[in-house]
């Protein structure tokens, strides 16, 4: 538990110092998040924070990797994935400052994602239970596992809209993703690296949290990192766990930012509009034009990534169990479904209140 705590306190601790940095710097510089009509902020605000604790990321993650390796641990199929981490890094700043467009967006995340297939990190099964045909993806897992590193990168910038939102789901995520692996594992190499991202973000929560409002964003830079990043970890495969995450199980973690993404590609689908093109009918938009401000957002957004990860740990530690480990897992689809059923539905009537109202 020592352990725990040290890097836990020196990933917080680095993440405030390397956020603090950019944020002087970026007031210095003026480099500003811009405002158009889908913000919902106002103000002089920089958008870099992903910088800051995505370096600091980067060298608590490599001293782990050398400690690792000076006891044995083979750390070099990791490579790639810190090549591929950064170069997302780097190009999401790059985009901050000079916005991308979206094919090339794209190709950078495919490019990342081909550099995680080099390292075997891949799904290879859709359940626990079942064989064969039935639940191992086979000649399938390679695009499948493409489609979830670039599919869970975007879904991250797109829920990237309220103060501290973004932040504070990555910081459930990842610990649930933790004490699933510390529930394998022990003390693993996964375990540790879950625990230095949820420090570094909640350095960075310490400038981005809505009390009273945000300091500095993440930006581009930072969703994609954390979307990067998160979907990375369910995918990584060590000795004592030689095989990833069930592609159901892994994903019922991810529900909230799934389930927005693919609302609002068939929302633009639906309305003849490119996928690539932005409108305010997200998650955080409707609850905010529900009445909801920044801090009950994001309270109610955290409360339901909880109760949707401990149905899925719940599921994971059932494995062996067969049904029993569907039942759970069923109910942490079907709980998060039903939260954006209603909120959807809500949110219309008030629109439609608002309307008349007019």
């Amino acid at each position: 538990m020592a352990a725990f705590f040290v890097i836990f306190s020196i990933s917080v601790v680095f993440s405030i110092c390397a956020v603090s940095l950019v944020l002087r710097i970026s007031h210095h510089k003026e480099w500003y998040d811009n405002i158009d009509d889908r913000k919902i902020h106002s103000g002089d605000i920089p958008r870099l924070g992903g910088i800051g604790f995505g370096t600091a990321f980067f060298i608590i993650a490599a001293v782990i990797s050398v400690i690792y390796g000076l006891r044995g641990v083979d750390v070099t199929r990791f490579i790639p994935c810190g090549i591929a981490m950064a170069f997302i890094l780097v190009t999401g700043a790059y985009d901050d400052f000079r916005p991308v467009s979206p094919r090339y967006k794209l190709i950078f995340q495919l490019t990342s994602a081909v550099l995680i297939l080099i390292t075997r990190f891949d799904f290879d099964r859709l359940l626990y239970t079942g064989g064969g045909i039935i639940t191992d993806l086979g000649y399938f897992r390679i695009p499948i596992t493409i489609l979830w590193v670039v599919g869970i990168t975007n879904a991250f910038n797109l829920i990237d809209g309220v103060d501290g939102l973004a932040g504070g789901i990555s910081v459930i995520i990842a610990f649930f993703l933790g004490l699933i692996f510390f529930s394998y594992s022990g003390y693993s190499k996964s375990v540790f690296l879950c625990l230095c991202l949820i420090g570094v973000i909640s350095g960075f929560l310490v400038f981005n949290a809505p009390f009273p409002r945000a300091k500095i964003f993440m930006g581009d830079c930072g969703s994609q990192f954390l979307g990067f990043t998160l979907a990375l970890l369910p995918l990584m495969k060590e000795t004592d766990r030689p095989t990833s995450l069930p592609l159901f199980y892994a994903a019922a973690l991810f529900l909230i930012p799934i389930l927005d993404t693919t609302a609002a590609v068939w929302r633009r689908i639906r309305d003849g509009k490119n996928i690539y093109d932005p409108d305010k009918f997200h998650l955080h938009h409707k609850l905010i034009n529900m009445g909801f401000d920044a801090k009950k957002t994001d309270a109610l957004v955290f409360s339901v990534q909880i109760i949707i990860g401990i149905f899925t740990f719940i599921a994971i530690r059932k494995e062996e169990e067969g049904y029993i480990s569907l039942v759970f897992l069923g109910a942490a689809y079907l709980f998060a479904l039903a939260f954006f059923v209603i909120i959807h539905f809500v949110n219309r009537a008030v629109m439609k209140n608002k309307h008349y109202a007019v």
